[in-house]
């Protein structure tokens, strides 16, 4: 329980907290707050960050049981406080990873948050004997986005005939060879990897999430076949029977609210049920414009939580939250899931080599499983094909899996 009633914490003989500037006794346990949770609106945040017993904070103070307000640090990294403080975006109009704290201050590669709560939790337990915080659970859990559900079938006629003549003339024989066998019906369609997804996820019981583009338009990145494709529908059907399925709203629908209603009615009448989750294609997002609309269309939980250009914590945290709308100042009904790790990241971003991008992915893992956090990590169908160039990342991802997640 939270109180402000100092009489009511006087006579408490629970397991308590002084988080005020008055001392009342030696015996408590104090942390003097440095005033950002007793503030209102957004104000800019003089924020020096200094190392302790191994870990990097901020918001420090000279008196109490620790050397900082952790609930302030807190607050204003799962807040995102940062974000709604004016910046420069990055060429897709988003909150750029080097504009961080973390990304600044070098701890974007940890769950620090958790690294301070878990510190926090010892000290409690040891300065009051006996006391224990809930059990935490490890989980692993696979979001795959289908940016584009087919290579060549089901594509419209022009763009292969295009592309027919584009491999033949530029000397991609393996391209223009692969396209005729798939049109043959000699070959599958080599991004039609949901059978080898389906396999992998029940092999080792994992609560895959999917997420389908369902643009109307094709236009810019929103190249997905149209949603009318009975392809498509047949596929979205039955991935939902089976997994978890939700909305990856398209760039256009971020300039325009009917296009995202009409794209999350798509997949409603598609799967037949209320389509709850999403997550923004492209990450394209700013929080205090699209949260409030996900929210309006009836998104219950979001996984945009991540950088597209660096993998790692955005929020310093690995488990889920809501998110706090500071315009109203209050906890919202809107679920955040941050995710750690995607594909993309490694493979234009980083331009990392198969073997350093699977060191990450299990340095990552390590760092979550430590502090029995929610491990989300972003695939795509496109990447883990058989093609020539994408097959040592398919590989990758059988091995990490293989390694992590076997019985």
């Amino acid at each position: 329980m939270i109180t402000t009633d100092k009489l009511a914490y006087l006579n408490s003989t629970s397991a308590k907290v002084n988080y005020s500037d008055e001392k009342f006794s030696d015996q408590d346990f104090k942390i003097t707050p440095v005033g950002l949770l007793f503030q209102q609106n957004i104000q800019d945040q003089q924020i020096h960050c200094f190392e302790w017993n191994g870990l990097t904070r901020f918001y420090k103070t000279e008196s109490g049981s620790l050397p900082f307000d952790i609930f302030s640090a807190a607050f204003y990294l799962i807040s995102r406080y940062e974000e709604w403080l004016p910046f420069l975006p990055d060429q897709y109009g988003r909150f750029a990873h080097t504009n961080s704290l973390a990304h600044k201050n070098n701890f974007l590669h940890l769950p620090l948050v958790q690294l301070w709560l878990m510190e926090f939790e010892e000290m409690l337990q040891t300065f009051f004997q006996g006391y224990q915080l809930p059990k935490r659970y490890f989980s692993f859990v696979p979001t795959y986005d289908v940016d584009i559900a087919f290579c060549y079938l089901h594509q419209p006629f022009f763009k292969n005939l295009v592309g027919f003549y584009r491999d033949l003339l530029t000397g991609k024989f393996d391209s223009f060879l692969e396209r005729g066998n798939v049109y043959s019906g000699n070959q599958k369609d080599p991004f039609d990897q949901f059978d080898f997804l389906d396999e992998i996820n029940n092999r080792y019981k994992l609560p895959a999430i999917y997420f389908f583009l369902l643009a109307d338009k094709r236009m810019g990145v929103d190249k997905n076949i149209h949603p009318s494709k009975k392809a498509l529908k047949d596929l979205i059907n039955k991935t939902a029977l089976k997994f978890q399925t939700g909305i990856h709203p398209s760039w256009q629908s971020g300039e325009n609210n009917l296009v995202l209603e009409q794209e999350i009615n798509t997949l409603v009448k598609v799967i037949q049920q209320p389509v709850t989750i999403s997550r923004q294609h492209y990450l394209k997002m700013t929080i205090p414009e699209t949260y409030p609309k996900l929210l309006q269309a009836g998104i219950k939980k979001e996984y945009t939580m991540g950088y597209g250009t660096a993998n790692g914590f955005r929020a310093s945290y690995a488990n889920a939250f809501y998110w706090y709308d500071f315009k109203n100042e209050r906890v919202t009904d809107l679920e955040i899931h941050p995710f750690c790790y995607m594909d993309t990241n490694s493979i234009f971003e980083l331009r990392a080599p198969v073997y350093e991008a699977k060191k990450e992915l299990q340095e990552l893992w390590d760092q979550i499983k430590n502090v029995n956090g929610e491990m989300i990590c972003i695939f795509h169908n496109n990447f883990l094909t058989d093609q020539p160039e994408w097959l040592e990342w398919k590989k990758m991802y059988t091995s990490f899996l293989e390694e992590n997640c076997s019985a």
